[in-house]
């Protein structure tokens, strides 16, 4: 496991944090990944604006992190659980790299429960039944 320091952001015009990535997270515009919030298992799509990669929320499973709209923002409520905010570090923990990521407070410490990939066969027949 590797240890990545990230900050909090807005997200856009709007009051609502969001999760720049840093440099060396091994992640791609467009990707979905999961990312644990104390114990809870989110889905997260990585987007890109003009200042490098971010998260703009975690959601119960991979359709509402597409369609956000539909969807609790499990990412906002752990920065308000947490007294969480723009400006604020957090550390961003690489759990299997470009699939699953945990977020903490900085020196807190965590036990992980890292979900297994799913079967790439079954995970392929999904995405094309989504499109």
């Amino acid at each position: 496991m590797r240890s990545l320091r990230a900050s909090l952001a807005r997200s856009g015009g709007t009051r609502r944090p969001c999760l720049r990535l840093p440099d060396g997270a091994v992640v791609e515009e467009g990707d979905y990944i999961r990312l644990l919030l104390g114990g809870l298992t989110t889905h997260a799509r990585v987007v890109a604006d003009a200042s490098g990669l971010l998260l703009r929320g975690s959601y119960d499973n991979r359709r509402l992190a597409r369609e956000p709209r539909d969807g609790e923002n499990r990412f906002t409520e752990w920065c308000e659980t947490h007294d969480r905010g723009p400006g604020d570090a957090v550390e961003l923990d690489e759990l299997d790299p470009g699939f699953c990521y945990g977020l903490r407070e900085p020196g807190e410490r965590v036990v992980y429960d890292v979900p297994r990939r799913p079967n790439q066969s079954l995970h392929h027949i999904a995405s094309n039944l989504g499109e």
